[in-house]
């Protein structure tokens, strides 16, 4: 069972935080061996889904901000390994996209071997494969359906 929770940079207590920091950092900078900036300036200004296990650690966190060119954008998805089988990724994505449902556009960068992912929640591909910090991705857009 797991709590999900939508947090402010502020509200977020300094040890989640840290736990947040320390997940995204081991998976996006250590697991996918990319030394790239994972703190962007995004984050003070993003609501954060963050997902605690039945122990109370983190399990999963996502941000939810205002990109400065794209608009409302869903990022930094990022699942403990622990925890990768047991589907809490599209979890987290079915939270963040009902929290986001007065949206009529969402957009994110997703590592492209995840495109089929995000395309079976409305997704669809804007643009050609490109590389970011050495990693395939693609800009993938939803809109909302009048």
């Amino acid at each position: 069972m797991y709590d999900f929770t939508f947090l402010s940079f502020h509200q977020m207590t300094p040890a989640t935080l840290y736990a947040l920091l320390k997940l995204r950092t081991d998976i996006f900078v250590v697991e996918q061996n990319c030394a790239y900036p994972e703190l962007d300036d995004q984050d003070q200004q993003a609501t954060h889904l963050v997902v605690r296990d039945d122990t109370d650690q983190i399990a999963g966190c996502l941000r939810m901000y205002v990109h400065p060119e794209k608009g409302m954008a869903i990022g930094r998805v990022a699942v403990h390994s622990s925890h990768r089988s047991a589907g809490l990724a599209r979890q987290m994505m079915q939270q963040a996209m009902r929290h986001l449902q007065a949206e009529s556009t969402i957009y994110l960068q997703a590592q492209a071997h995840l495109e089929r992912f995000y395309g079976s929640f409305g997704f669809e591909t804007v643009s050609d494969p490109y590389l970011e910090d050495g990693i395939p991705h693609v800009d993938m857009r939803f809109h909302a359906k009048d």
